[in-house]
């Protein structure tokens, strides 16, 4: 008897029982990012070590500082993936919208002492208005010149904080928020687990919100813009208006991210504000898979992790014991994380997203069958489609 015919008699034992490799795919596949939220949410009750990984245990305050970090940007990097990996927009300036959030949030507390509710959600609405605002002039223009307008406001953004006018920004030194203005529920170490909840909520909120978005009819017409946008004026659809609308959206995600940031800190920093902080976002959804469901998130936490863990590391007494040609550029952590990015895009085009189906194609070559189903297709097909 044939090795192919074996293994058809052997899935059609396991399909006769109800049980076959297509369905427990499709179970994991379905089931999955309900276990990973679950083990998230209940991350602060552990006291398991994860040496190497993390300093501590992972339920301890510095722990879940860390993660509540990975957290926060890899929301943000999976709303920058609307403009990148959905609509085709490559924009400089995204970091405006994080900082507009967290600096007016910080300002209104401040100096108009507003309550802190209603100073969020004037905050959050400033970072809104500023990017459709500005959204509507960059728009204006496609391509590389799109990409040169946001720079520019992105950069006459940063250059205002670090003036200081009238001193609200705090310049070089940014601005913290005192802690009786702050929810007492966020401030100090003992509530750092609060504050974890409050980054995974924004995650989930933020996936939820771009998982509808794109697929949503707008988010179609988002898929066809990035593909062919003279095709859409063709079918008699405005690409301008379905532009803005992913730029709006993507701008106002931002801005939440940006007050989350604010309780995360304590404060506002002008780091915040730089090209700088956009183009990590862009390395970031690069890094997971632009265009993808899960891809910008795994970016955002990886990369994420390595700049705080890879810092560590080049400062390390083993690094420093190596010879000088190697201690130099090691004890480098912007030249580690290159190498760690440039090795994933090299070893993994596409991202980290496409890892588990290049892992099963060698099984599936090894022997000889695709036990997938067409619904087990068109589900890897979803995760990979812009």
């Amino acid at each position: 008897m044939s090795t192919v015919t074996e293994t058809r008699r052997r899935t059609g034992e396991e399909t006769a029982a109800g049980h076959t490799p297509g369905s427990t795919v499709r179970l994991l596949r379905r089931w999955w990012p309900a276990a990973a939220l679950l083990v998230l949410a209940v991350a602060p009750f552990s006291a398991l070590p994860l040496p190497g990984l993390l300093d501590g245990p992972l339920g301890s305050p510095g722990s879940l500082q860390l993660l509540a970090t990975c957290l926060l940007f890899g929301a943000l990097a999976t709303g920058y993936d609307l403009l990148l990996g959905r609509t085709g927009l490559l924009s400089f300036g995204h970091a405006l919208y994080f900082a507009t959030g967290s600096y007016a949030t910080n300002m209104f507390l401040l100096e108009a002492g507003l309550p802190f509710a209603v100073s969020a959600l004037l905050g959050v609405g400033c970072g809104i208005g500023l990017a459709l605002a500005l959204g509507s002039v960059s728009l204006r223009v496609t391509g590389i010149g799109f990409s040169m307008v946001t720079l520019a406001f992105a950069q006459a953004g940063s250059i205002l904080v670090s003036r200081n006018p009238g001193g609200l920004t705090g310049g070089e030194e940014g601005r913290a928020a005192p802690a009786e203005l702050l929810p007492s529920g966020f401030v100090g170490i003992e509530n750092t687990a609060n504050l974890y909840w409050l980054a995974l909520g924004y995650l989930v909120l933020t996936l939820a919100v771009v998982h509808w978005a794109v697929n949503s009819p707008t988010g179609r017409v988002w898929e066809g813009v990035k593909e062919n946008e003279r095709r859409v004026e063709v079918l008699g659809l405005k690409p301008y208006g379905f532009k803005l609308m992913a730029f709006v959206l993507a701008g106002a995600l931002a801005a939440l991210g940006g007050l989350v940031h604010l309780l995360l800190t304590g404060g506002s920093t002008p780091q915040t504000t730089t090209s700088d902080f956009t183009l990590s976002l862009l390395v970031m959804v690069v890094l997971g898979g632009s265009g993808t469901r899960w891809g910008p998130m795994a970016g955002g936490i990886l990369y994420t992790w390595a700049d705080h863990r890879l810092g560590d590391l080049a400062g390390s007494g083993a690094v420093a014991d190596l010879p000088a040609v190697l201690r130099v550029p090691l004890s480098q952590p912007l030249f580690l994380l290159g190498v760690v990015f440039v090795a994933v895009v090299h070893l993994l085009p596409g991202g980290l997203a496409r890892l588990p189906s290049r892992l099963a194609a060698p099984r599936r070559r090894r022997t000889g069958t695709d036990t997938d189903t067409p619904a087990d297709r068109g589900a890897r097909k979803e995760n990979a489609r812009p």
